[in-house]
């Protein structure tokens, strides 16, 4: 039975110069639409006209109508914005309306509004407003850590917790730290500068420089968190995947009473020596069935990087049997490791 349908659209109000902006140069905006859901588009002046599969049709449509939408408030929308416009189109391929409740998921901070993209971005926000402590697991570019420190900014702004805390294993990938100009905390500042970024995208400099002169936002070294207890805190551990099995195991009974904690980390990028285990890689075999933690599994449909990335990220994992390479995942062990399992 033939599933295909078309959809006609009329773009209100006709505008040469939004129209353009929503078209792209030669039209290369229509044609990623047309490329990344599969359907064919013809427009003549603001009358569209989108072909494809019924559902992925109807999809299209208010991906062409929400970008036109947007070109009211910009003067030239770029193939950055329509991809990411692209990647939240899934939640609308598996929701098939308006009324899901996943379409209302968004962030709140002090400068902008940040929606989740995909179903899995969505599904990790909400498992980390529910659980006390949340693992998310992917390659770069899916926006883990990003809206981690999403979510405890919204939590600070919103008095949920008294501080945030960012966390970083000091693991060299091949650099030597002793080389480093500084003491220990200025060698490991470049490390979590992705966590700053964000920082101060979502409250300003400013405000960020102001909450760390007042230790409400703390930004520090794995081995620091040693011997402490974290109460009414948002905590966020980067790069988890070079934690040790003793390290993770430390930071997790930090957690105090009234704590959020968010572990991030790839398994594919695992800087531990080869005969170390990792700490993230334990933990998700070890608590998996914990009540009050939750897991959320990022891949590379997830990137939200340019295009590319997603694809590299694909041809990274099909050369290395998968998203969890069996060489990183469990690394051969020591006589040591073997008396101690």
């Amino acid at each position: 039975m033939d599933n295909t349908a078309v959809f006609e659209v009329s773009l209100e109000p006709n505008d040469a110069r939004r129209l353009a902006s929503l078209c792209g140069q030669f039209d290369q905006h229509l044609r990623l639409i047309e490329q990344r859901l599969d359907v064919h588009i013809r427009n003549r002046g603001n009358q569209f006209s989108i072909e494809g599969e019924t559902d992925i049709a109807r999809v299209a449509m208010r991906v062409v109508e929400d970008l036109y939408d947007q070109t009211r408030r910009k003067s030239d929308l770029t193939a950055d914005e329509v991809h990411l416009r692209l990647q939240s189109s899934q939640v609308e391929e598996s929701a098939a309306n308006d009324s899901s409740p996943h379409s209302a998921v968004s962030i709140r901070t002090k400068k902008e509004t940040i929606k989740p993209r995909g179903l899995n971005q969505i599904e990790y926000v909400r498992r980390v407003r529910e659980h006390d402590i949340n693992f998310g697991i992917g390659p770069a570019g899916t926006g883990k850590t990003y809206l981690a420190v999403a979510c405890a900014v919204e939590a600070l702004i919103k008095d949920r917790v008294e501080r945030i805390l960012l966390v970083r294993p000091a693991v060299e990938a091949g650099e030597k730290l002793g080389f480093l100009p500084g003491d220990l905390s200025q060698k490991v500042d470049p490390y979590l500068r992705p966590l700053y970024d964000a920082l101060y995208e979502m409250l300003g400099f400013e405000t960020v420089s102001k909450l760390i002169e007042r230790n409400i936002i703390e930004v520090a070294p794995l081995a620091y968190m040693r011997g402490r207890t974290l109460n009414h805190a948002f905590v966020i551990l980067d790069e988890s995947q070079n934690t040790t099995r003793e390290q993770m195991k430390m930071f997790l009974t930090r957690i105090g009473f009234g704590s959020t904690a968010v572990i991030t980390g790839d398994a594919t990028q695992i800087d531990l020596p080869g005969n170390v285990r990792s700490g993230l890689m334990h933990a998700r075999e070890v608590l998996a069935k914990v009540e009050g933690i939750s897991f959320t599994n990022f891949s590379s449909k997830d990137v939200v990087r340019h295009p590319i990335v997603q694809r590299i990220v694909e041809a990274y994992e099909s050369a290395e049997g998968g998203p969890q390479h069996a060489t990183e995942d469990k690394p051969k062990k020591s006589s040591t490791d073997k008396k101690n399992d």
